[in-house]
């Protein structure tokens, strides 16, 4: 072999040798990057920075609820962030279960009558009245400040859940709702870009570089974050941006809408899942608009009302109707939903072949003139206690018409008495105050008006009583709701307004029930003033809840006192297999079986109770009688 002939065999040798090694090379290369996340991520993780986004959260061993924390995937730059109405589902499906999740904002949240005044509570009772051997779960998931992003993200953990049922009530802050294309939480107009980085804020990775550019770009504008500001978190949110009909931005929202909820709608149809849609109302009549800028080719949004307002003057319903609409839609702060929207709602059901209820339009045909106005609203766009117990009402007769209800037997109860007891929510003086000062704070800040001091607002409410300082300190978030009505509930305990004290307790009871020790303290305290009637109902509801020796000893008791014998032995012999300990159980139970003439039980029974105490005198006097007797 020549030389030539040499080299060329070894240059071949060499150039197979490369290709050999060249794939490897490259796997190395890619690998490089994503061995070095991984690390990072995994770093992270250890050393705890950023926040766990995880969407549920065990608040006992087998309940869970929405995270508390979980909006900070969707405000980045708020410091206290909202959450839910906090209800909580069975961390395992019971068979006989019927969950309804409810998505939406503050409206299907039911501000400002948190969390027990939604229409969800509706909902819930009417179910319960109708089809009492199911376990009716109706979880509330709406947020103040969010919108269709929100529902989009979470959906895919909700169906995880296997409801039965969702319901959907959302559109007002399309625009203005964290990540809208009008908010200052706003990451961009694509709902593909927005979206992308919803699921990449999963990762602790993800959240140091957002924190970095927030940082860095905080230092070049030289501007505070939204948490710096006071009043509401909307009024924060939107600052006083103007969005003007048929505008880019107007029609960025619709499709920011439109592309999200057909997501909503897609994964609900592949994951089997009944859904009912609902349009939002509005207030019409009794909301001039907030910027009325000129739109081109229309006037002025507040000449519109005014011509709105007197073609109502003139009962003309029709035209003051449509203008009150123009109206809205022409006001340049876009805090109620367009009509386009709402006729995107209206579009998706019928595509996706889901039951729908026209809100806007039930609102008005229950209205003065056929006008939404003041009567339904408290302000813009949320509804009184009344509005929500129609939605709620409105929602439940759609979920009758279509069939979306228990598989269970329904009870033999008349419409009217359904719709009575649905009607009766716990809500307590403690909880309509809490109201009507977020309404004062609400009306006292932009757009409503000029931003108020906090000095000028505390003003305005005036507080009269110990009922009133707990309402502020709830407002002001230096007092959680619980521990405000538990604080209220005190208040009356110690002033002996026992009925009072136990309407607290109940509230309490309705939004946790899962909670023994409210049942526990409640009872033992009416027990302990001698209430035994007031006792009575929450001993019913701690041992419909789980039956323990307490309040099985007590409603055995109670019956006895009362002189209903056959719900007495029930009880007692329940508490008696409970806690085979309690010389009084065994006595009670002694007496109840002797009013019945079975004196051989009776017998048994006393005699166990004395030799658990044997200086238990009444007990021994009764067994030598039983024992004559049975002679």
């Amino acid at each position: 072999m020549n030389n030539r002939a040499f080299t060329k065999q070894k240059k071949g040798n060499t150039d197979a040798k490369i290709k050999a090694v060249r794939p490897w090379f490259y796997a190395v290369a890619a690998a490089i990057p994503i061995l070095f996340f991984v690390l990072l991520e995994t770093a992270l993780h250890i050393f705890n920075y950023g926040s766990d986004y995880k969407q549920w959260v065990n608040v006992t061993a087998d309940k869970l609820m929405l995270n508390p924390e979980l909006c900070r995937r969707y405000f980045y730059t708020t410091a206290s962030v909202p959450y839910s109405n906090q209800n909580t589902f069975d961390t395992n499906k019971k068979p006989n279960s019927f969950r309804v999740f409810i998505l939406g904002e503050s409206s299907a949240a039911g501000y400002p009558y948190t969390p027990n005044g939604d229409f969800g509570r509706y909902i819930k009772k009417r179910l319960e009245a109708c089809y009492p051997t199911a376990v009716i779960e109706v979880v509330n998931l709406g947020i103040t400040a969010v919108n269709s992003y929100t529902i989009r993200d979470i959906m895919p953990g909700v169906l995880e859940q296997k409801p039965d049922l969702i319901l959907i009530y959302t559109g007002h802050n399309e625009y203005y709702g964290a990540l809208g294309v009008g908010s200052m939480e706003s990451v961009g107009k694509s709902p593909f870009i927005v979206n992308t980085a919803l699921y990449l804020n999963r990762f602790r990775t993800f959240q140091l570089a957002r924190n970095i550019i927030k940082s860095v770009m905080s230092i070049i504008s030289g501007s505070s974050s939204v948490k710096g500001h006071g009043g509401t978190l909307m009024s924060r949110m939107a600052q006083d941006k103007q969005i003007q009909l048929n505008s880019d931005v107007y029609k960025a929202g619709l499709h920011q809408f439109e592309s999200n909820m057909t997501d909503v709608l897609k994964m609900a149809k592949e994951a089997g899942v009944k859904v009912i849609l609902s349009t939002v109302a509005f207030n019409l009549k009794g909301q001039p608009p907030f910027i009325p800028a000129k739109a081109e080719g229309y006037m002025r949004a507040d000449k519109v009302f005014e011509l709105a307002n007197k073609s109502l003057k003139e009962k003309d319903i029709h035209k003051a109707d449509s203008l009150f609409r123009l109206a809205k839609d022409l006001d340049a702060l876009k805090f109620r939903a367009p009509e386009s929207l709402n006729k995107i709602t209206i579009k998706l059901a019928h595509e996706f072949n889901y039951p729908l209820i026209e809100a806007d339009k039930e609102f008005s045909l229950n209205s003065p003139d056929s006008i939404v106005g003041n009567n339904l609203m408290v302000d813009h766009l949320h509804p009184t206690l009344a509005g929500y117990k129609l939605l709620g009402k409105l929602f439940y007769n759609k979920m009758e018409e279509t069939n979306c209800l228990p598989k269970q037997a329904k009870t033999n109860i008349s419409e009217e008495a359904a719709d009575s007891i649905a009607n009766k929510f716990w809500f307590s003086k403690l909880d309509s105050i809490v109201a009507e000062y977020r309404i004062i704070i609400l009306k006292n800040d932009w757009p409503f008006s000029e931003p108020k001091s906090a000095e000028y607002v505390l003003k305005l409410f005036n507080p009269q009583n110990q009922i009133d300082t707990i309402a502020i300190k709830i407002i002001e978030n230096n007092l959680s709701w619980e521990a405000g009505h538990r604080q209220a509930a005190t208040y009356y305990f110690n002033h002996q307004q026992y009925d009072l004290f136990k309407y607290e307790i109940e509230v309490l009871v309705d939004q946790y029930p899962f909670i023994t020790e409210y049942y526990t303290d409640g009872s033992e305290n009416l027990i302990r003033a001698k209430q035994y009637d007031l006792a009575y109902g929450l001993l019913e509801k701690s041992y419909k809840n789980n039956p323990t020796p307490f309040n099985t000893k007590w409603l055995g008791a109670i019956n006895l006192f009362e002189n209903r014998i056959e719900p007495a032995i029930k009880y007692l012999e329940e508490s008696s297999l409970l806690d085979n300990n309690d010389a009084q159980v065994f006595f009670n139970l002694a007496g109840a079986y002797s009013i019945k003439k079975e004196y051989k039980k009776a017998y048994a029974a006393v005699n166990r109770c004395v030799q658990i105490d044997p200086g238990f005198h009444q007990a021994q006097g009764l067994r030598q009688q039983l024992s004559a007797a049975i002679q």
